[in-house]
């Protein structure tokens, strides 16, 4: 492909990704498929452009009058984003072959006019309600925090499965394998890969045998303050109530696990054959969770229920898998009983928005109030399993105030029953380092956490603790 074919194609992309709501990397891989001409350079190109397009977004439409199709986008990065002349810029729109046609005369105005005084929020590349809501939530450091959660392509983290293998280990087989991975500064059982060049972690042997996940550092911190203290014994019960696509599902599992030493092979458990349904990823056997402590996943669909057991079998561990009825039922049976509840609630998402910058200009006003008041919902739901003295524990991955504290403050007004917990009680955990204890105890007030790729360079997340006592 030609760079004017990379253009003309990146704007048919920009276009496809903002008539629906599938992710980018969704429709860039459809794109892919659809257009086998196209060789691996240049659907590199080609997402690069779109990519760099969805995070200047705001800024590309005001430069260019308001209009959002992909042809203006594309033509307004290469002139704010490229730093291109007006010339340049019609060189590469001369119309022949499968390049885009020459600009208007009105594209030509916009691009010798100049973008004049940006509104703050162009300039902060957020839309303008979400300004505000930064500006109120994070004060004097909203910008860095804007900048921060749209700018930069973010790391890739893995969670190292602990019964399976050792972080040294999987550290020294992915550095083997051409990868350069570090170990994160906060998780324990974490390692980190650079998103440059974009690794193909699914390709990799460890992943194959159930010894790596790809979890994000902030959603692991969640996780392992979410099961900190808690005596994992054959009479615990574990419920994530939305598990979603099951990863943090495994990362409450992994807290049960036994460690496995170097060298070391998971033992069989008892019944477990070659062929039998024990097994897990690769002919590895499964593995117990802590001498039978019980793990309940929970979602309202049951696709992404399916979703999670290839992922259980391939780590090696089990759950009880249940599709809930809009009003929570189908967990009866543990109502009063669970000792650790985890609620990781439907959000905006907006705290992944480096992943996904698509999905800043989808979300409105509106879609941030349906969902406080659908995680409200959730959360009358789920403390119905909470047994006296039991955890409940309500995450997002948002950066939202609708979404945390006021979703937090309304709990906390509807069900006196259920007392905080300050994070500093449970940062003692192994499964976070020295410097994540102290980051994190600075971070928290009292019982609420917030992440953010600004301050510990993970995805955006919130955290609030509660203990039943009645």
């Amino acid at each position: 492909m030609t760079p004017a074919a990379r253009l003309a194609a990146a704007a048919s992309v920009l276009d496809s990704i903002a008539q629906g709501r599938a992710p980018a990397e969704v429709v860039l891989k459809a794109w892919g498929q659809t257009n086998r001409y196209a060789g691996s350079k240049d659907r590199r190109a080609v997402a690069d452009r779109v990519y760099r397009v969805l995070r200047a977004r705001g800024r590309l439409v005001w430069a260019m009058g308001g209009r959002e199709d992909g042809r203006a986008l594309v033509i307004g990065s290469l002139s704010l984003i490229d730093g291109l002349s007006l010339e340049e810029i019609e060189a590469l729109h001369s119309g022949d072959g499968y390049g885009p046609r020459p600009l208007s005369k009105q594209e030509r105005a916009r691009l010798t006019a100049g973008e004049g005084d940006l509104p703050g929020w162009v300039a902060a590349g957020l839309p303008e309600f979400v300004v505000e809501d930064f500006k109120t939530t994070f004060g004097d450091r909203w910008t860095e925090e804007a900048r921060e959660l749209m700018a930069p392509r973010a790391p890739i983290d893995l969670r190292v499965n602990s019964a399976r293998a050792t972080v040294d280990g999987v550290k020294g087989e992915l550095t083997a394998a051409g990868l350069t991975p570090e170990r994160t500064p906060f998780s324990t059982w974490g390692l980190r890969l650079p998103s440059e060049p974009p690794p193909n972690v699914q390709a990799q042997d460890a992943f194959k045998a159930g010894q790596i996940e790809i979890q994000d550092e902030g959603s692991q911190i969640v996780t392992w303050l979410a099961g900190a203290g808690i005596p994992f014994t054959p009479d615990t019960i574990v419920v994530d109530y939305c598990a979603g696509g099951g990863g943090k599902t495994l990362a409450l599992a992994a807290q049960a696990l036994p460690q496995a030493k170097p060298g070391a092979v998971a033992p069989k458990p008892a019944g477990w054959s070659p062929t039998g349904g024990e097994e897990g990823a690769g002919g590895k056997p499964k593995v117990e969770l802590a001498a039978g402590m019980k793990l309940i996943a929970c979602d309202v669909v049951q696709k992404r229920l399916d979703n999670i057991r290839p992922r259980l079998q391939r780590a090696g561990v089990s759950a009880d898998l249940r599709l809930l009825g809009q009003n929570g039922g189908g967990v009866e049976d543990v109502n009063g009983k669970a000792d650790l509840v985890f609620v990781d609630a439907p959000c905006s998402g907006s705290g992944t928005w480096r992943r996904r910058p698509e999905d800043a200009w989808r979300l409105k006003t509106d879609e941030v109030e349906r969902l406080h008041a659908l995680q409200l919902r959730i959360l009358d739901q789920a403390v119905h399993l909470v047994k006296p003295g039991g955890r409940l524990v309500y995450v997002t991955c948002s950066m939202l105030t609708g979404e945390n504290e006021a979703t937090a403050d309304a709990f906390e007004a509807a069900h006196p029953g259920f007392i905080p917990v300050a994070i500093s009680d449970l940062l003692s955990t192994p499964t976070l380092t020295d410097a994540a204890r102290a980051k994190l105890a600075n971070a928290a007030s009292g019982h609420r956490l917030r992440l953010s790729p600004a301050s510990t360079n993970t995805d955006g997340f919130f955290a609030a603790v509660y203990e039943r006592t009645a």
